[in-house]
């Protein structure tokens, strides 16, 4: 399966949609998914809105627990990329990403 980059600086703004959930390998069992190195990977659901009131929802999948992350918090994705998929007559596009942040807050001026 062939990945490829996406540039997030084109995206516009990003907000976590529902926080980091573990993503299941095995739903019957309940088996969690782990990357090669033993992690646990996660599913972060992000609003992308780029122009005007047009929003998406991808589902993005990242090694490891995301901190800080709730709905509505805007974030930042570091490496993401995307993949297209086929099984039988389904077909689509997936999401991973090396680390999913929440943007900081920006300062309320701090005067007295």
């Amino acid at each position: 399966m062939q990945s490829i980059p996406v540039d997030t600086t084109r995206l516009g703004v990003l907000r976590c949609a529902v926080g980091p959930e573990p993503k299941l390998a095995d739903y019957e069992r309940g088996e969690v998914k782990k990357d090669r190195d033993g992690n646990t990977v996660y599913t972060v659901a992000v609003m992308v809105r780029q122009d005007g009131r047009r929003v998406s929802v991808i589902e993005v999948a990242v090694p490891g627990e995301p901190k800080g992350l709730v709905e509505g918090t805007e974030v930042r994705i570091t490496g993401l990329e995307a993949f297209a998929w086929a099984m039988g007559d389904r077909h689509g596009v997936s999401f991973r990403a090396s680390a999913i942040t929440p943007v900081p807050a920006k300062g309320t001026g701090g005067g007295a």
